[in-house]
């Protein structure tokens, strides 16, 4: 590894600072989030979580590009994306940044095969078929790339549209509630797949859940409440996950992190 390669694997994917999103105005302005700090680790899974209402959708989506900042910048990947046109936005979201959602959104007409390989469509660019047949070897589902969604089993669909995430190599994957639609199997076989793409493929992924056990396959745990970053775990466990989401639940609202104030940075 060059001395440039090496600088840029230590470098965040993402990062955010001094992030506020603030919906409305005056006395019934909602503050979703309220100062936010951020690095988001290269080559990790980085799991957020918090109540309803805390702000982690919020952050994704700003991080993400889907949703502008009130104020604060946030840069992707070299790129500041809260400084961009919506041309330029469009254009990172579709070439660098894959997306993962709680509903499939497959195409029904469309087999699998396609369906991962639609974003190439899209853009009317040639498909890399080495990297398209690594990730579909990834993906586990080799046999089953001529069948329809509708002939797939939720968790084959969600590892369709993880493929079809991951097949362009965009330089980070954010997945919102990726399994919350899926019973315990296919939320394994998804997460699995996911930690997969972070050990084998290299890959960034950022993810938003509900669940201890979807938090557990993160290399690194973010607690959000009060559109505050309060608390952060790495290596988690189901058990630790528990534990710390019940302190969060205890905690007064407007708090700072457990034990303090909220941290100014979280790395």
């Amino acid at each position: 590894m060059t001395t440039t390669d090496s600088t840029r694997a230590e470098t965040p994917i993402a990062t955010a600072r001094g992030l506020v999103r603030t919906y409305g105005s005056g006395p019934t302005a909602v503050h979703a989030l309220a100062g936010v700090d951020l690095d988001v680790q290269r080559g990790r899974l980085t799991a957020t979580m918090g109540p309803s209402g805390s702000g982690k959708s919020t952050l994704m989506h700003c991080l993400a590009g889907l949703d502008r900042p009130t104020s604060g910048t946030v840069v992707v990947d070299g790129e500041e994306v809260s400084a961009m046109s919506e041309r330029r936005l469009t254009r990172l979201r579709r070439d660098r940044i894959g997306f993962v959602f709680q509903a499939f959104n497959l195409v029904p007409t469309l087999t699998a095969l396609e369906n991962i390989t639609l974003p190439f469509d899209i853009a009317r660019r040639p498909v890399d078929r080495e990297h398209l047949d690594a990730v579909v070897q990834a993906v586990g589902l080799s046999d089953r790339l001529s069948h329809k969604p509708g002939e797939l089993s939720g968790g084959q669909q969600q590892r369709v549209a993880c493929a079809r995430a991951l097949v362009t190599r965009p330089a980070v994957v954010f997945a919102d509630e990726p399994t919350g639609n899926l019973d315990s199997a296919s939320a394994h076989e998804v997460l699995s797949f996911l930690r997969r793409s972070v050990d084998e493929l290299g890959q960034s992924v950022v993810m938003v859940t509900h669940d201890p056990t979807a938090a557990s396959y993160a290399d690194r745990v973010l607690f959000l409440a009060d559109g505050r970053i309060v608390d952060e775990i790495s290596q988690p466990t189901p058990d630790t996950v528990l534990e710390r989401l019940g302190a969060l639940s205890r905690r007064p609202s407007g708090a700072g992190a457990t034990g303090g104030t909220a941290p100014a940075e979280v790395r």
